[in-house]
């Protein structure tokens, strides 16, 4: 998991800001799921480069959103998740649609997340 998660030094936002919201998305698009086991804080800092309390405050933020657990012993998990619903299935396979079109596209990241954004912002 460690592998798919970047931090942007030179980025605007806080690294533990990033790490939060790439963990959060990796949850969100199931790619992670209820039990997965996350990396030690010390394993994924020293992946990333950074401080090993940016790691802690990420995942601390996490743990208070409800997105993942720790515990002794067993580290730091998915928390389970409430049972999704069909609607929440539909839109999650919508969602990997749209990157899997907007990639093919010639989209990058970047662009992909502007479309998004402004969606967001405009259809409130």
């Amino acid at each position: 998991m460690s592998g798919r998660i970047t931090v942007d030094l030179s980025a605007g936002v806080p690294p533990y800001e990033q790490i939060r919201a790439q963990v959060a998305a990796l949850v969100a698009a199931g790619t992670l799921t209820a039990g997965d086991r996350l990396p030690t804080v010390r394993d994924l800092a020293a992946d990333l480069g950074v401080a090993v309390g940016t790691v802690q405050r990420a995942y601390r933020e996490l743990e208070a959103q409800g997105t993942v657990l720790s515990r002794r012993r067993t580290g730091t998990v998915v928390a389970p998740a409430a049972p999704a619903s069909d609607q929440a299935a539909e839109i999650r396979a919508a969602a990997h649609g749209f990157v899997g079109r907007a990639r093919a596209a010639g989209l990058d990241d970047r662009e992909i997340l502007d479309l998004v954004r402004g969606a967001l912002m405009t259809d409130r």
